[in-house]
């Protein structure tokens, strides 16, 4: 399965970098036309098959058409790829390039920002690859997109749907096409069974898309002005297993798997059950964000105190930071993610460390009093009163200052859940 599979991803893979390979005709900035109202595109197309170094121009067509490039595709992975596509292969990169009516130098941004690799001029591409290539660059052409933002939309797409992919053919697909009878070889079972999750799987993508789509908008239409939909203010935390590089050592290859897994299982769960968003996992680390301070305490306390009462698992460090932050194409950067990062290589084990904005966010919220004394004198005031004392969730405890690496000299507090 995994070997029909890479062979059909390598040949679409292939097969759309050339349809940026060739043309250049019908772009703007293209060939004037001719007095007959048609464009001369022979010039702008071989100087734009040597330019991507095809060393190809459209009088070869008929050539290619009766020829392959020499690595012809097994039978089994093609009727995969087909199924999967829905149509069968039908035009070389430059042939696909036209009938969309692209130049072939942004049908290739295109298809590279998508993930996939060069293939030359075989003719490997479909009507879908076509149709595709018409809607990005019908976006561009009606002003909705302009083209490095449309570049950053196929980027992000592929990026993403990449990874969703290798995860389902690697380890979804993988398990379920284990021979269920005998004589019946893995093969034999995986198209069926494409057959008949593809069209749900599609469904459930869309529905989780939408999903998603709909809770990234709203967050960022709640945010005070326009500046803050760009750069805004969010707890950023990781988590960090400690002696994870001893652990690799130590364990074999498939232990080792099996406790990434559980970690990043353990932790989109309960990032996502709390509120926050999980924008990254790196094997022994996650990263993720809340737009509530609270909510991110809640999540890093959760994480350690579940983590604690597996045996299986090593211990944990978690930081958080409180600040401005720039989110690109899904990721967040800047200093306050810097800082949570350098926060948790020091933190001690088991334990949550924060910054001075983020114990200023949470006091500020009433989530945790700026020190016991406070607390205390507040608990008493109330009770002269005959009021409710104030009920905080979280403690804070400040650390030693200390400088760290590039961010100079900052002062930890030590997160905890208040008795």
């Amino acid at each position: 399965m995994r070997n029909a599979a890479a062979e059909a991803a390598a040949g679409q893979d292939v097969a759309a970098r050339d349809a940026a390979v060739r043309e250049t005709g019908t772009a703007e900035g293209g060939p004037a036309a001719d007095a007959d109202g048609t464009k001369d595109t022979k010039a702008a197309d071989d100087a734009s098959a040597t330019e991507y170094g095809t060393g190809y121009g459209p009088e070869d067509d008929a050539e290619y058409d009766a020829e392959d490039d020499g690595d012809v595709p097994d039978p089994i992975a093609l009727r995969l790829e087909q199924l999967i596509l829905g149509a069968e292969r039908r035009y070389t990169p430059f042939q696909a390039a036209r009938s969309a009516g692209v130049s072939v130098e942004l049908a290739t941004r295109f298809w590279r920002a998508m993930g996939f690799a060069d293939i030359g001029q075989a003719k490997a591409l479909t009507e879908a690859d076509v149709l595709a290539l018409r809607r990005l660059s019908g976006l561009v052409e009606a002003g909705l997109l302009s083209e490095p933002m449309a570049i950053q939309v196929a980027r992000s797409t592929g990026q993403t749907t990449a990874r969703l992919a290798d995860w389902q053919i690697d380890s979804f697909l993988e398990g379920l096409t284990e021979p269920q009878e005998s004589g019946m070889t893995r093969t034999e079972i995986t198209y069926p069974l494409i057959e008949l999750l593809l069209p749900e799987l599609e469904e459930f993508l869309v529905y989780v898309y939408r999903r998603q789509l709909a809770a990234a908008t709203g967050r960022v239409v709640q945010a005070a002005d326009d500046a803050e939909m760009v750069d805004r203010r969010l707890a950023v935390g990781f988590a960090d297993l400690v002696s994870f590089t001893r652990l690799t050592r130590r364990l074999e290859e498939e232990e080792l798997g099996e406790l990434v897994e559980a970690f990043e299982t353990t932790a989109a769960d309960l990032v996502a059950a709390h509120g926050g968003r999980l924008i990254k996992t790196l094997g022994d680390e996650v990263l993720y964000a809340a737009d509530d301070a609270g909510i991110a305490a809640e999540i890093g306390l959760r994480l350690i105190e579940t983590l604690t009462h597996d045996e299986t698992m090593p211990e944990l460090r978690v930081g958080i930071a409180f600040g401005t932050v720039a989110t690109r194409m899904g990721d967040v950067f800047g200093t306050t993610v810097n800082l949570a990062s350098r926060l948790t290589s020091i933190a001690p084990k088991n334990a949550v460390l924060v910054d001075g904005a983020f114990a200023e966010e949470l006091s500020h919220t009433g989530e945790a009093p700026v020190s016991e004394a406070e607390a205390a004198e507040a608990a008493a005031k109330a009770e002269k009163e005959g009021e409710e004392p104030p009920s905080y969730r979280f403690a804070l405890q400040p650390m030693w200052q200390r400088p760290v690496r590039g961010l100079g000299v900052v002062e930890p507090w030590l997160l905890s859940r208040r008795g």
